[in-house]
């Protein structure tokens, strides 16, 4: 799969893939926790209600006070609260509609959930208002004796048991519990706790009646009979009088059980049905996984794929397209062709990516042009003393012209032009490849300058020289000599004769700069890009009377950059013009 617009389209169809799963794993997952919280839920709210109706009709004789318990249910839970007896006649409803064909729950106080009766059910247990006062005041002095006193010591102060509390049952008895100390130990509170431990008349009455309840029940099995306790335990009245083996402890405990529901049942409200329901929600909700579901699941997943994949392929054209514009356009630049362009639309990556390409294709095409006017620049700059050397050698060796003195300084100073040409190109590739070496040091700039303008004593044109003494810069100070002397003498060569070149040195913040200005006729403001370019001379018949290779100022902007610094000039029409060199003013003192 070579093309891009393939690999895009495959890359979407992936990903459209990979987000429908992680979407539809995500949304499962979601739901599946909120279902799970809900139901956690709605169990709390049922078991609350079922709570609340059971404590309800372990308290009540029945249930017709029971409608503002069910409607505050219902409004607390958000569910419907519905209460039926056994024959299905209305209790209580909080809704209307048809019931569900089995009921949420039965609610019995004498037979829960769990098979046992509800400890709210108290029936004839429950203590009048003076009992209970009476049990509150020595379950006070308990806690108190509890609190002061250690276990087996009178003494008061140590405090062992600090978490004594009285705890009050349904029936109105209060007790005493502390947690984490062992009571079987305590002596010093035993009285208080025993008158505690007494059951009040009312406890009395209601054993006694239990009791009789329960004998009763055991007649017929011919078992002996039973002393109940305050907490409903028994013990055999005539442990002697039973005989072993006949399983009566387990007759017993029915016995009891049976006798308490019927003690009881006069107390409690009848059973009832509870039907719990939330409206609008059908039992049976859940994820619907038929076959016919999972088809259109696929098909949706298949829809979502095909628009994502139609999307992907319009795109991708729109973004193959330019790219295979470029595609032409760099092989026809690759063939030969410097005129290879693209049509540039829109201001995204692509458009900015052509843009760049147009650039490089022009840039190209111009260095390309600039290097066939250089080869052709050197190959001018060199025929002439060249083609000057061997004219005359020849004409010496078949003796037209004498080989005498003149003659020999006329070849030695075409040799020497030739030989500066030679050098100032040599300069220039090692700049171009970055083998241009500084060995910098601390240029004193007044001593440089002055130093420039002494060669040039014996021109027609004057060199001042305006630098405070102590200014220096870190440079080469054989590369930046010749940098400036290049200026210099580009300057003196353009001045008219008694003309005047100002070499000036100043620092402003962290730059050095250099000036040199002259008073020549100036440069053409169409020819200011051009002066640093190899080769490039005002003249256009490119005239040698002037001297120079036309490197020089080429050279110089080449080691203005090798110091990290730059060189530009400027030329007000009828002011001459000025080279400015500017440097760092601080730089490593090493190569």
């Amino acid at each position: 799969m070579r093309s891009l617009l393939i690999r895009l389209l495959a890359a979407l169809a992936v990903v459209s893939i990979c987000s429908v799963a992680a979407t539809a794993w995500l949304v499962v997952r979601t739901t599946t926790k909120a279902i799970r919280q809900e139901q956690a839920q709605a169990l709390t709210d049922d078991a609350r209600a079922y709570d609340t109706l059971l404590g309800y009709a372990a308290t009540h004789r029945s249930w017709e006070s029971a409608g503002p318990v069910v409607f505050s249910l219902a409004a607390s839970t958000g569910h419907r609260v519905t209460l039926t007896r056994q024959d299905g006649t209305p209790i209580a409803d909080s809704g209307s509609g048809a019931l569900p064909a089995r009921p949420s729950a039965t609610v019995d106080p004498l037979q829960d959930l769990s098979s046992r009766i509800d400890s709210r059910a108290v029936g004839p247990f429950l203590l009048p208002a003076a009992e209970r006062t009476a049990l509150g005041v020595l379950a006070a002095s308990v806690v108190d004796c509890l609190r002061t006193t250690s276990a087996g010591d009178s003494e008061p102060g140590d405090r062992v048991v600090r978490d004594a509390r009285v705890v009050v049952d349904p029936s109105g008895r209060p007790r005493v519990e502390a947690p984490g100390a062992d009571l079987s130990l305590d002596e010093a509170c035993l009285r208080p706790r025993g008158a505690l431990a007494e059951p009040t008349a009312t406890e009395r009455k209601a054993l006694a009646q239990l009791e009789k309840l329960v004998n009763d029940c055991l007649r017929p099995r011919d078992a002996p009979e039973v002393h109940m306790s305050p907490d409903f335990t028994w013990r055999w009245a005539d442990p002697g009088a039973v005989r072993a083996g006949l399983g009566l402890d387990t007759a017993v405990d029915r016995c009891v059980a049976q006798s308490r529901r019927t003690q009881l049942a006069a107390y409690t409200a009848p059973a009832a049905l509870l039907y719990l329901t939330t409206p609008g929600v059908s039992p049976a909700t859940g994820f619907d996984l038929s076959p016919a579901n999972q088809a259109r699941i696929a098909g949706v997943s298949a829809l979502v794929l095909l628009v994502t994949v139609l999307a992907g392929a319009l795109l991708g054209r729109r973004l193959v397209r330019p790219l295979r514009a470029l595609t032409t356009a760099a092989a026809r630049m690759r063939d030969g062709d410097g005129t290879a362009r693209v049509t540039v639309r829109g201001n995204d990556e692509i458009a900015r990516l052509g843009a760049a390409f147009n650039d490089m294709a022009a840039r190209r095409q111009e260095a390309e042009q600039l290097r066939r006017d250089m080869v052709g620049d050197i190959a001018h700059e060199m025929r002439t003393p060249v083609t000057n050397i061997r004219g005359w050698l020849e004409a010496a060796e078949d003796g037209v012209a004498v080989l005498d003195e003149d003659l020999v300084n006329s070849l030695l100073e075409e040799a020497i032009m030739l030989q500066h040409v030679i050098n100032d190109l040599q300069d220039l590739s090692a700049a171009d490849a970055g083998e241009l070496r500084l060995h910098r040091a601390e240029v004193d700039l007044a001593e440089l300058l002055a130093q420039i303008a002494a060669t040039f004593r014996t021109a027609a044109v004057s060199v001042l020289v305006d630098a405070p003494a102590g200014l220096t810069a870190p440079a080469d100070p054989i590369r930046l000599r010749q940098a400036i002397g290049n200026l210099t003498s580009n300057a003196v060569r353009h001045s008219p004769p008694g003309g005047t070149v100002r070499l000036l040195a100043r620092r402003t913040q962290d730059t050095v700069t250099i000036s040199v200005a002259d008073q020549g006729p100036g440069i053409a403001a169409d020819d200011l890009p051009l002066v640093f370019e190899r080769f490039w001379r005002a003249e256009k018949s490119r005239s040698r009377q002037t001297g120079g290779s036309g490197l020089g100022l080429a050279i110089t902007r080449k080691l203005a950059e090798a110091h990290g610094g730059t060189v530009a000039v400027t030329s007000p029409p009828g002011e001459g013009a000025t080279f400015t060199l500017r440097l760092p003013a601080y730089g490593d003192s090493g190569d």
